[in-house]
């Protein structure tokens, strides 16, 4: 069965997945960053995105509440536990900065599909002031996807050399 929505409604219940989809960001991010103890260079990367997630999800938010509506808490606090659960997993592994970094990389480009569609929904829904703020997350995503990119190679070497002298931590 299916059911007919006008573009409007969509686009808010997809601003709703995204909002939710950032606060998962955040709280995987924060907890990913206060373990890096040995990778200077991605912390501060990281620090820096949570501040953009954080932006982001400020202006969904207005987002959301320009067009009536308020961020939907189910999906808000699913978001966070799926973040929680991954934060705890990446704690027993041994190589977690390299899945750390790895998946990392995988959720940007999650959040760059969403915005896409989001612009796109927004402009179909005639929503210029939305289709803007996704344009400007969808920028951030990518310069964050791209980061990692660039710098995957390094934080892997840097990983491999630090696992390699038994006097030192590279998990973390």
């Amino acid at each position: 069965m299916t059911t007919n929505q006008h573009p409007r409604e969509n686009l808010l219940d997809w601003l709703r997945d995204a909002h939710a989809m950032e606060l998962q960001a955040e709280t995987m991010l924060s907890s990913q960053s206060a373990r890096l103890e040995h990778y200077p260079v991605l912390k501060a990367r990281i620090d820096q995105h949570i501040q953009e997630t954080r932006g982001q999800q400020e202006r969904l938010e207005a987002c959301i509440k320009r067009l009536g509506s308020s961020p939907s808490t189910i999906k808000d606090i699913g978001g966070k536990l799926m973040a929680m659960a991954q934060g705890v997993s990446g704690m027993v592994m041994g190589d977690e900065v390299v899945k750390g970094a790895m998946s990392g990389y995988v959720f940007e480009h999650m959040e760059i599909a969403s915005y896409t569609i989001l612009s796109a929904a927004a402009k179909a829904a005639g929503d210029m002031d939305t289709q803007q703020v996704c344009e400007q997350n969808l920028r951030e995503e990518v310069a964050m996807a791209e980061w990692l990119l660039q710098h995957l190679p390094e934080v892997t070497q840097a990983f491999l050399a630090r696992s390699a002298n038994p006097d030192t931590e590279a998990k973390r």
